[in-house]
């Protein structure tokens, strides 16, 4: 019998494959069922993709509306249809007159909440197709602009006509769009040549694994060595511990009792739920209506 594992693996993708790819292999060599990931990169980007196995998978939400963090580097002066180095060369121009100057002035306008058009060669859906399958066919269509977040970005360097930054964003952004819009503002073009992830929610770059390293912990099985907790993605959340009495109300899907007096900040906040030894049980969501706390994903007992 195969032994059921449920964790976070912490996995730096290599450019050149897909995410989808990183999980294909971490389900072979794990033999789980039910393998996930918490945030898609794109294949000629690297870096850090989270792979959940087991009830784990029930926090790819969580990671996905995590923070993410970015170092990326943009070839000012040419476009492409992709806003990316995969894509065809649809505009040349010449980026030797712009100066760090000129580039600082044009990236106030993508400072903190802003909208973005989503670009056409992505995995969005218009009217039941995938916008890449349009564009592949020949096909652009209009996309509606998108709110992101952006909490800081940083100049790292500018060799013309590369300009690397540091990026940090919330959920939904896409570089690449940030690399074509910032070529549209300087009215020369660009797009981007090279992209990592260096965090993801709560996993950073310099404590991630290669996926040969997985595959070998897997092998050796001393996969409990660099597996995450599955709580380790909510760990901003507010936390309790409950005794055995509520432990079991919580199991059939009750509300929390309102003498627990559990704070919350905002309506719809959840918090994580311990039992006393310290087990992870739930995750519970302040109910308006009831004025209580209401399970919301209750794991299974290990």
């Amino acid at each position: 019998m195969i032994e059921p594992i449920d964790g976070i693996l912490n996995i730096d993708k290599p450019s050149g494959i897909t995410s989808m790819d990183v999980v294909r292999r971490i389900k072979r060599a794990s033999r789980q069922k039910r393998v996930g990931h918490g945030g898609t990169l794109d294949p000629f980007a690297s870096g850090i993709v989270p792979v959940c196995i087991g009830q784990a998978t029930r926090m790819m939400e969580y990671l996905v509306d995590g923070t993410k963090e970015y170092h990326t580097t943009v070839r000012l002066g040419v476009e492409t249809n992709t806003y990316d180095l995969d894509g065809d060369i649809t505009d040349r121009s010449d980026p030797s007159n712009i100066t760090l100057n000129d580039i600082e002035r044009a990236l106030v306008p993508f400072d903190g909440e802003i909208e973005q058009v989503p670009p056409m060669f992505s995995a969005l859906k218009k009217d039941g197709k995938r916008l890449y399958d349009l564009a592949r066919a020949g096909i652009e269509v209009e996309r509606e602009p998108r709110k992101v977040k952006i909490m800081n970005i940083t100049v790292i360097d500018w060799s013309p006509p590369n300009l690397t930054l540091d990026v940090t964003c919330g959920r939904g952004f896409y570089v690449r769009s940030l690399a074509h819009d910032l070529g549209q503002v300087l009215a020369c073009g660009g797009h981007l040549t090279a992209l990592t992830r260096t965090r993801a929610s709560a996993f950073h770059i310099d404590e991630s694994l290669s996926l040969e390293e997985a595959e070998d912990h897997f092998a050796n099985g001393t996969w409990e060595d660099v597996m995450h907790a599955p709580d380790i993605a909510v760990r901003s959340m507010p936390a309790i511990v409950i005794n055995k009495s509520v432990e079991e109300m919580l199991r059939h899907g009750r509300p929390l009792p309102g003498e627990l007096g559990i704070p919350f900040d905002k309506l719809g906040e959840e918090c994580r739920v311990y039992s006393s030894d310290g087990t992870f049980l739930a995750l519970a969501a302040f109910i308006e209506s009831t004025g209580q706390w209401q399970p919301s994903k209750v794991f299974a007992a290990a």
